[in-house]
């Protein structure tokens, strides 16, 4: 079991892991030992995430959010199957966390006057500028 906040729990039926030969690090166990976690959470049929939660962490993840509503996590990062396995969970009870956040709307806002009065003046001094950049004629 997955613990997220007070609220959020996860159970173990919800999460798969698959165990598959990483990239990178490991010496000469990097062609024998599967370290690398892909972690397989299902989102979309977990029971304990909201409906708004579950929107959210479809944005936040992105392309790794998948056609039938799971998410995938690889994690390949150390030689240890064990550590790479914490990071996966790690990474997935965090994105979660931030999946909980409400957004905060948006209040828009005019600039002010003294913005409106910077913007004008710095668009006359560079067009003073480049006004002077013309042809030089004769003062006859």
């Amino acid at each position: 079991m997955l613990r997220i906040n007070d609220q959020i729990t996860i159970e173990d039926w919800e999460i798969t892991e698959t165990f598959t030969r990483a990239q990178g690090p490991g010496g000469q166990n990097v062609n024998k030992v599967s370290t690398a976690v892909e972690l397989r959470f299902e989102a979309e049929r977990s029971p304990h995430l909201p409906q708004p939660v579950k929107n959210r962490l479809r944005r936040i993840a992105g392309r790794r959010w998948t056609s039938d509503g799971a998410l995938l996590l690889l994690v390949q990062d150390t030689r240890s199957q064990a550590r790479n396995r914490e990071i996966a969970r790690d990474r997935l009870a965090a994105m979660i966390r931030k999946a909980c956040e409400k957004p905060k709307k948006r209040i828009p806002t005019r600039p002010t006057l003294g913005s409106k009065k910077r913007r004008l003046k710095a668009k006359a001094i560079h067009g003073e500028k480049k006004a002077l950049r013309g042809k030089v004629s004769d003062g006859e």
